[in-house]
């Protein structure tokens, strides 16, 4: 039987810088947080022409919560004052584990912009528990080629990333159960997947048209489903070609506070962040 769906949630769009624009379909005016599941953000294609010039996002700052890339187009480069530095391809996926904290750039790679080509990815925010935010950062990078298929049938193309799906497990590691699977299903082909009662059920459409439990979705849209459904089936028939990410996780049952680039259980600790860094506690990173 197919899951109630309480949401479509329009990614609206988002200046996170004066010239970078995402599209931000959680948290919404509707709907705030399905946590573990804090942000998604959507970095729609942007072209660049061989040879442009270096385009970054400087040194920031986070704490208590992993920011996790999946590379949809191009290629990006990672940063961080906890000795990381990461090209990040198209079709990979790298986990920060911001922790007690870490400052981080991110941006197109060099590679990338002698070539030119669409940059383009889904950045999330994944919460963990109040036991983990104060350990020390640090960070996991997965290639599509060790993401084991799922779902498979003629024109479904869908990896698993994290989690267990299908007697598989996805080789991202989270401190909570977290299974994400993402891929391409072709126009008029249909795939059913199975989520778990009780766990927040997210499913995001890049691109393209699909119509779920009955309902038609485009893209920059989230589905939103009812956790307490006893329901367990999200059926899916592509009207046209269509890239997703679907989502399924056992909900962190604590107070959230996000402020700025912090996801804390308190506004005290979210302050006390701010203030961390304004007095340089984050150290230092050359962009």
């Amino acid at each position: 039987m197919e899951k109630k769906i309480l949401h479509v949630l329009e990614g609206r769009e988002k200046h996170i810088t004066d010239t970078e624009v995402v599209r931000q379909s959680l948290p919404t005016m509707q709907f705030r947080f399905a946590s573990p599941f804090i942000v998604l953000h959507h970095m729609p294609p942007k072209f660049y022409a061989a040879g442009s010039p270096e385009e970054r996002l400087h040194p920031h700052p986070h704490r208590g919560f992993a920011p996790v890339t999946f590379m949809l187009q191009g290629q990006g480069f990672h940063r961080d004052n906890a000795g990381n530095a990461m090209t990040v391809t198209a079709g990979d996926v790298q986990w920060m584990f911001a922790g007690k904290g870490i400052l981080h750039s991110e941006g197109p790679s060099p590679e990338f912009l002698a070539k030119g080509g669409n940059y383009e990815l889904l950045q999330l925010w994944f919460n963990v528990p109040a036991a983990n935010k104060w350990e020390d950062p640090y960070y996991q990078y997965v290639t599509g080629n060790e993401m084991p298929p799922v779902a498979v049938a003629p024109g479904v193309q869908l990896t698993l990333v994290s989690g267990d799906y299908e007697n598989k497990t996805g080789p991202l590691k989270n401190f909570t159960p977290i299974t994400a699977i993402w891929g391409n299903v072709e126009a008029g082909k249909e795939v059913t997947l199975t989520a778990t009662r009780g766990y927040w059920t997210l499913l995001y459409i890049v691109d393209g048209q699909v119509t779920v439990n009955g309902t038609t979705v485009t893209g920059y849209h989230l589905v939103v489903f009812d956790k307490e459904d006893e329901q367990a089936d999200i059926h899916i028939k592509a009207d046209e070609n269509t890239r997703l990410l679907y989502l399924c996780a056992e909900p962190i049952n604590e107070p959230v506070a996000a402020k700025d680039n912090f996801v804390m259980n308190t506004a005290a600790e979210t302050d006390q962040a701010i203030e961390d860094y304004k007095n340089g506690l984050f150290g230092q990173l050359e962009k």
